[in-house]
C-alpha cells in the first residue's frame, strides 16, 4: 500500500490554495464546501456522486464543483493522486471579471468534464503556485487556466486577436526585459485585460509573454557571457532573480549551462 502524502500551498496574491493528494485509498464522505473547487484527477479511478449524478472518474478527468455541491466518492481501482484547487467566491469573481467581462459567480453544470488543454493548463497552474513561481509565471498561469475553463464552460466566445496591442506588449519587454514585470504591467501598458493579453498573445506569437520574456533573457545572457561576464554576473544583468533559475533556464534553452557557454567563447579568444 502506497503511503498517503498530502502538499499544500496557499497563494496571498492570486487569492487561492493548491494541493495534492498521493496515494489516497479511503472513500470520500458526502460533503460540501463553501468555496470552488477545480482538480485534475492524476491517478486511480473513483465513482464520484455529485446532487444526484454519478459518473465514473479517471486520469485526466477534471472536477468542476460549485460552492454548496454535495459530493463524494469512492474508489474503483487503485489509489488516487489528484491536484485541486480551492478557490473562494471573491476570487472566482475577479476572474470572471477578467475572462468574461462580467462580475459574476460562475454555475459549473457539469461535475466532470474531459478536456486535455484544461487538464494541462490546470496542472500548469498548479505546480506554479507549489513552487512559488515568479509574479508573472503565476498570473498568466492563472489567465491561461481560466481563459479556457469560464469562457468554454460558463457560455463566453473568445476574444479577437489584437495583433496591435500584442507588437506592443514585445516592444515593452525588449525594452524593460531585466525588470521584474508582471502580467498587470504589460496589460496596463497595453490597454487590455490580462486575459486578452495571453490569449492573443499565445496566439499571435505561439508562446506565452512568460516565455517570450525568458527567451530575451536568455538572449541578453548569451551576449553577455560571450563578452566574459561570469555567470553570477549575468543572470544579474539579465533579470533573472537568482542563479540558479538562471541556469535551470539557459540550460534549457541552449543545451549548456551558462558556465559550459562562456568558457566557449574563452577558448575561442584565446585561440584567437
Amino acid at each position: 500500500m502506497r503511503q498517503t502524502m498530502r502538499t499544500a500551498r496557499h497563494d496571498p496574491v492570486l487569492g487561492l490554495d493548491a494541493y495534492c493528494l498521493r496515494g489516497l485509498e479511503r472513500p470520500f464522505p458526502s460533503h460540501f464546501h463553501g468555496h470552488y473547487v477545480i482538480g485534475v484527477v492524476e491517478r486511480g479511478t473513483r465513482t464520484l456522486t455529485c446532487g444526484r449524478r454519478r459518473e465514473a472518474i479517471g486520469p485526466g478527468d477534471v472536477l468542476l464543483l460549485n460552492p454548496g455541491d454535495s459530493h463524494g466518492c469512492v474508489r474503483e481501482d487503485g489509489a488516487l493522486d489528484y491536484r485541486g484547487l480551492n478557490i473562494p467566491r471573491d476570487t472566482m469573481m475577479s476572474l470572471a471579471e477578467e475572462t468574461l467581462g462580467r462580475r459574476i459567480l460562475p454555475d459549473f453544470t457539469r461535475p466532470v468534464v474531459r478536456d486535455r488543454e484544461l487538464a494541462r493548463r490546470l496542472r500548469d497552474l498548479h505546480r506554479a503556485v507549489l513552487e512559488g513561481g515568479s509574479p508573472l509565471r503565476l498570473e498568466e498561469a492563472l489567465v491561461l487556466a481560466f481563459g479556457r475553463l469560464l469562457p468554454d464552460y460558463a457560455g463566453q466566445a473568445e476574444t479577437a486577436a489584437c495583433r496591435a496591442e500584442v507588437a506592443r506588449a514585445c516592444v515593452f519587454m525588449r525594452d524593460r526585459f531585466a525588470q521584474p514585470l508582471t502580467l498587470a504591467d504589460i496589460s496596463r501598458q497595453v490597454g487590455l485585460s490580462k486575459s486578452a493579453l495571453v490569449r492573443a498573445f499565445a496566439r499571435e506569437k505561439g508562446i506565452t509573454p512568460y516565455r517570450y520574456l525568458l527567451a530575451l533573457r536568455v538572449d541578453r545572457a548569451r551576449h553577455l557571457l560571450e563578452r566574459g561576464l561570469s555567470p553570477a554576473e549575468t543572470a544579474l544583468a539579465a533579470g533573472f532573480s537568482d542563479q540558479s533559475h538562471f541556469t535551470n533556464y539557459f540550460t534549457a534553452y541552449t543545451g549548456l549551462t551558462p558556465g559550459a557557454y562562456r568558457a566557449l567563447f574563452r577558448e575561442e579568444r584565446e585561440r584567437g
